[in-house]
């Protein structure tokens, strides 16, 4: 996935930093991601790996692994299913009120997907903004994948913008081994709290 993060500076230049991840779901729907810091676009920086997570629905456990610290978090996981569905009818942008509008669909990478635009209106002084503000989140989802391919937030409270897209998608069965904690990594288990040794009875007089 590459992924890009804009920001307006009050001069009207732009801050903008970039990643490149990977991410994989197998047949079982364990799903290994990395998580990288973003960097200059300029091919003199190198976006390292600051996080692997790998999370399976079925045992409900996912490793949390920090390569620095060649360390893995054992914590459970439940599913949340948290992806942007194929969009509703269209509503009407009304002050205050999220309007949702479907964007038809498109091929991207060979795979069918379904647009979907949401905005959100700020109304005047509602936040202390002297103006109207306008968000907008644009989405491009797969049925086949089940996941968005191309997501597009603009937050202007933030003067921010990011985007986010999959690229050299396939469609094979990944390696099984990216579903391993990685080799030599220490594991700790905190899906139970440790036990606190009972403390043996005072005697009474």
């Amino acid at each position: 996935m590459n992924a890009e993060w804009i920001r307006q500076l009050p001069d009207g230049s732009n801050i903008t930093l970039k990643n490149r991840r990977t991410i994989a779901r197998d047949a079982q729907g364990r799903i290994f991601q990395e998580r990288r810091y973003f960097v200059p676009d300029d091919g003199k920086h190198e976006s390292t790996a600051t996080q692997i997570e790998i999370s399976d629905p079925t045992t409900h456990q996912r490793y949390v692994c920090r390569p620095a610290e060649r360390f893995c978090r054992l914590e459970q996981f439940f599913d949340s299913n948290f992806l942007s569905s194929p969009a509703g009818a269209a509503s009407p942008g009304k002050p205050g009120v999220s309007a949702v509008e479907s964007l038809g669909t498109q091929m991207i990478a060979g795979l069918e997907t379904i647009g979907t635009r949401e905005t959100n209106l700020i109304e005047t002084a509602t936040i202390g903004n002297e103006a109207p503000v306008l968000e907008k989140r644009e989405f491009w989802y797969s049925p086949r994948l089940g996941v968005n391919l191309i997501t597009e937030r603009q937050e202007p409270r933030f003067a921010t913008q990011q985007n986010f897209e999959v690229t050299n998608i396939a469609l094979g069965e990944p390696d099984a081994k990216l579903f391993d904690p990685p080799s030599g990594f220490r594991i700790l288990d905190i899906r139970r709290p440790p036990e606190i040794p009972s403390s043996a009875p005072s005697s009474q007089d």
